[in-house]
Formats: structure tokens, sequence, C-alpha cells
């Protein structure tokens, strides 16, 4: 047997013939590819070089080229442009400087240091607290910039500079109200600009106008600051006059007058009467 199989491979090796093994049969089977079904690309698309999908947002193309402007109005477009960024930069200080936020996180300070708390409450809270009161007070006032400058510059009925006047009128009018009953700060900067004396909200340019709310209002809040120490300065005199009488010299005034102090706080509804008094002061003003 042995040898006629051995004759066999002889005889199919001489005529270039050779008998199929397992091995080539199971090679020669054609191997099924893997193609992904039609619902699993969107458009029926059975190709994986087309498997992103096609409903996804297409991302802009930014272009940041430096290259020579065909005309002056792109010269303009990006000096307006670059006018923007630096307003937006400027407008943290902007919201502090030309609102109330300056008089209300002052007075909040004033009040802490008062009544000789470190840490309670924590700055971010006191913040946060005269954030909220500003947007509260200067609503009327950013609803009309919103009404005459934003919403007409963002529908395309106005331009740049005509939204930069309609959005400063309702400021300098908030800004000269609080100064109408002592414009004296006004005063001030007309005679170092060498400017003739006002008549009317109209001659006040803004570059004085600006200076003259921060000094008066850093004045006021100075004032209110002042007048929030005297009764916790009461306390104060009065503990360590009590302690000194008791020969208790080695003890810490404050330890005993700061619990004092918040009692009186906390009697008085400290909070709400500090915020009433405050909001009620801008509107004392503006009415």
């Amino acid at each position: 047997m042995i040898a006629s199989a051995t004759g066999a491979w002889a005889q199919a090796s001489s005529a270039g013939t050779f008998p199929a093994t397992p091995a080539d049969t199971a090679r020669s089977v054609p191997i099924p590819r893997a193609t992904p079904p039609q619902g699993d690309f969107p458009g029926g698309a059975a190709s994986p070089t087309t498997a992103i999908p096609r409903n996804l947002p297409v991302v802009p193309f930014v272009d940041l080229s430096v290259r020579q402007p065909q005309s002056g109005r792109e010269v303009a477009f990006s000096l307006q442009l670059l006018l923007l960024l630096t307003v937006l930069s400027l407008a943290p200080s902007l919201i502090i400087l030309v609102t109330s936020f300056l008089r209300v996180s002052i007075v909040l300070d004033f009040v802490k240091r008062a009544l000789a708390l470190q840490q309670v409450p924590p700055s971010q809270v006191l913040m946060g607290i005269a954030l909220f009161l500003t947007v509260f007070i200067m609503w009327p006032t950013f609803d009309e910039v919103y009404t005459q400058a934003v919403k007409p510059l963002a529908d395309g009925q106005i331009g740049i500079e005509e939204a930069y006047r309609a959005a400063e009128k309702p400021f300098r009018l908030f800004m000269y109200s609080q100064m109408r009953s002592d414009p004296e700060n006004i005063r001030l900067f007309m005679s170092m600009r060498g400017l003739p004396k006002p008549n009317s909200l109209a001659d006040v340019p803004t570059y004085v106008l600006v200076p003259s709310f921060i000094l008066s209002e850093l004045t006021i809040a100075f004032k209110i600051g002042i007048l929030l120490y005297i009764p916790f300065i009461i306390i104060d005199m009065v503990v360590a006059s009590v302690l000194m009488s008791m020969g208790m010299i080695m003890l810490p005034p404050v330890m005993i007058s700061t619990p004092f102090k918040l009692i009186l706080f906390v009697l008085v509804d400290g909070w709400n009467l500090m915020a009433r008094q405050l909001i009620e002061s801008f509107m004392r003003t503006s009415s």
C-alpha cells in the first residue's frame, strides 16, 4: 500500500499535479469579508470609509492669517473688532466702577470689620451678595440698555457707534442722579480740565462724569461705614471699661465684645436693615 501511494505521488510529481490536501482545501475556500450592515451608516453607506455621520454640524473654519487689507472698510472693521475686545476685557472694571457695586461692596466690608469678624462671612460670599444687590439696583438701567442698544444691534437696526451711544446714556443718567444733590466732584474735575460750569448732564463729558461718580461713591460709602462703626465702638468701649474696673487686664476685650456685637446685629435684623437702607439710598437719589 505504501509502495502504491509512493508511486502515485511520484507519477503526480512527474506530471506536475498534486492531490489536494485538507490544508490546501481550507486555504482555497474564500473567507467572507465582514461588512457592516446597511443601517449602521447614514444614507445606506456600507463602506467603512464613509462611517462619519452626515448629519453632524459642520465646524466653521477660522482663518487667522495676516494679509494686506483689500479696502478701507476691512481696516475699519478690524479696528472696531479690536475696540470691542478691549471693552470686553475692561468690562469687569467698568461694572465695578460705574454701578452701585462700589458702594455696596465697601459697606459690606465695613460691616465685617466693625463686627471684628475675620473669616465669617468669607470675602467671596460678601462679593456675591454685593453682586446680586447690584443687579437688583441696576436692573432698570440694564433693561434700558438691552432695549435701546443690545437688541437693536443684534437685529441689525443700528451700528456699533449708535449702540455705544444708546448704551452710554442710561449709565450717564444713573451716575448723574447719584451726584445731583452734591455735584462738587463734577465741578472739581470740570475746573481741572478748564471746562465751563455745566448747566445740565449734556454739558458733562463722560471722562469727567466717571471719576466724579467714583469719588462720590467712595465718600458716601465711607460715611455709611462711620455710622455703622459707632454702635460697635460703643460696645468695645463699655466692655473694655468693665474689664479694666474688674482688674481683668490680660483678657482681650475683643473676646467679650464680639458676642455682644453679634447679639445686637441679630436682634436688630442687621442684614435686612442694611440691605434695605442701601437699596433705598440709590432709589431716593434716582427719583
